[in-house]
């Protein structure tokens, strides 16, 4: 069995050029709820954008000059728009069970990225490298030692928290944003519960 052959035709198959660059969608999608998605991820571009800068340029640069500081501003903002609109993302779309009709990965995804979001975000503060964060980084240890977690990351070495905040974290963040997108784009945004009933009504 040709495997490249079997897997090029389940991917064509699964990812036309109409399911990932649509020209049309249905009426429901200009709902303000489905936008939220396209919110979380305009937000994450420009944390990332901000965040590629900043570690480029270093601490120096971020905390002592005037540029650096507007740079810094724009980091903490977006990852405070990314939050808002991710948890308005995920709230609507539990209530409206995105996992139906098959989506049930796509929720999986969205949900791991969540969780992995809070993690590099938890990483972000520890690394901002002023009082608020030595502060943290204290009573983060004493949180990790109680629950057995030392072992496996040092708090306390910012050299650790830094590197899995700039390059380990993000990278599995933006991979399972994408598969996540593939996985939308797949599968077709879920429709709402009442636009299933009537075109039930209709049959």
């Amino acid at each position: 069995m040709n495997w490249s052959r079997a897997i090029r035709t389940k991917v064509s198959e699964k990812l036309t050029w109409d399911n990932l660059l649509p020209s049309e969608q249905p009426v429901y999608v200009s709902s303000l709820v489905y936008s939220f998605g396209v919110f979380t991820l305009s937000s994450l571009v420009f944390c990332i954008a901000s965040g590629v800068i900043m570690a480029a340029k270093g601490p120096l640069w971020y905390q002592h000059t005037s540029l650096g500081d507007f740079m810094r501003s724009v980091h903490f903002w977006s990852v405070q728009a990314f939050f808002f609109f991710m948890t308005m993302h995920l709230v609507g779309q539990f209530f409206m069970g995105s996992w139906r009709e098959g989506r049930a990965m796509t929720w999986v995804l969205g949900s791991l990225s969540f969780a992995v979001a809070v993690v590099e975000a938890f990483t972000g503060y520890l690394s901002r490298g002023d009082f608020f964060a030595q502060w943290n980084q204290v009573q983060s240890k004493d949180a990790f030692n109680g629950a057995g977690l030392d072992g496996f990351l040092n708090i306390l070495n910012n050299g650790q928290v830094y590197g899995l905040h700039i390059a380990v974290l993000p990278l599995i963040l933006i991979g399972l944003v994408g598969l996540h997108m593939l996985a939308v784009r797949s599968k077709g945004v879920v429709p709402p519960y009442r636009a299933k009933s009537r075109s039930k009504e209709d049959a």
